[in-house]
């Protein structure tokens, strides 16, 4: 396995990816090359964090971003400890720093967090000394998603500078969309954004896209087909008609992938509305990644840890 020194990193957290520069991100893609050679070995394990304790915080469900963690977390050789937030104290009205602040009396070393208010993995990095990592907050961000998507993007087709990134869907409600627009932007890609204008709204431009309300427009000339879930949950409104007439404009199938280049990449983060944002026809295709991302995800992951873990040694040795 090789992997690059990670002193040069310098965060305590990993919180989202507008912290982040360029170097940051090539650093944790760069590094996660080597931990894909462990996911992937006959024996998947190595020590880097023995010793160490994960506390996976998650108040919002997540299957398959909690195990993509919790595998990372064991494969460094880390004791993990899932919180059960339906079952604990927090909903006996415990505030969420007296929780954490117990989870850290029992030894945590970095807290996985997901939440539903945005900015709350920030509030709690101010508060704890264990390394905290956002695994999802509100509408904001879901820094580790946006990482292994460029990670699964660079092994497909190689550098990103250059490429054009489509993505799909309910923009307006996405913390993947929000760092993945961040993230690709970083590394020189361009972005387009597709869906309707209720979805995709014009201010979304001020993150430096292009914004497009028909699939044809998007498609064409895209590297990388990206597409979201629609999710009803967090929409206070109806804004489309329906999910049959969302799949017939915007859901990908055979007829308008003909309208993209052949060698574009189709990714999901997952999980998939099969029939509505994609058919079932080309989720079996070959360009299509999806299982290729959560592969991915955990090799990502491990190298989030890892590189928090090289920051974590310099600062305790006494650098700025």
């Amino acid at each position: 396995m090789k992997t690059v020194p990670p002193a040069t990193f310098r965060h305590r957290h990993l919180l989202g990816i507008e912290g982040l520069s360029k170097e940051d991100l090539l650093l944790i893609l760069d590094n996660a090359i080597g931990f894909k050679d462990v996911v992937t070995r006959t024996i998947k394990k190595v020590p880097t964090l023995r010793g160490k304790t994960v506390v996976n915080l998650f108040f919002e469900n997540s299957t398959r971003t909690r195990t993509s963690f919790e595998l990372a977390a064991r494969r460094l050789s880390a004791d993990v400890i899932n919180f059960d937030v339906a079952t604990s104290s927090v909903n006996k009205g415990e505030a969420l720093l007296d929780t954490v602040e117990t989870i850290e009396a029992l030894g945590a070393d970095y807290v996985v967090m997901r939440h539903g208010s945005s900015g709350a993995p920030h509030f709690l990095g101010k508060a704890v000394q264990a390394s905290v990592i956002n695994a999802g907050d509100g509408a904001h961000e879901h820094p580790t998603q946006a990482l292994l998507d460029a990670f699964t993007v660079r092994e497909a087709l190689g550098d990103i500078a250059g490429r054009r990134i489509a993505i799909v869907g309910d923009i307006l409600h996405s913390r993947v969309a929000r760092s993945n627009i961040l993230l690709f932007r970083k590394l020189g890609a361009s972005v387009v954004l597709v869906g309707p204008p209720t979805l995709v709204p014009d201010r979304f431009r001020e993150l430096d896209v292009e914004t497009v309300h028909t699939l044809r427009e998007g498609l064409t000339d895209a590297d990388v087909i990206y597409l979201l879930r629609i999710q009803l949950e967090r929409q206070r409104r109806n804004l489309f008609p329906s999910l049959e007439e969302y799949r017939m404009l915007y859901g990908l199938n055979a007829r308008q992938l003909r309208h993209a280049p052949d060698h574009a990449i189709i990714m999901h983060p997952g999980p998939v509305n099969r029939g509505v944002e994609i058919s079932r026809e080309v989720m079996e295709l070959p360009q299509t990644l999806i299982t290729t991302q959560v592969t991915n995800g955990v090799a990502v992951r491990m190298a989030v840890f890892y590189v928090l873990q090289g920051a974590k040694a310099h600062e305790q040795n006494g650098h700025s």
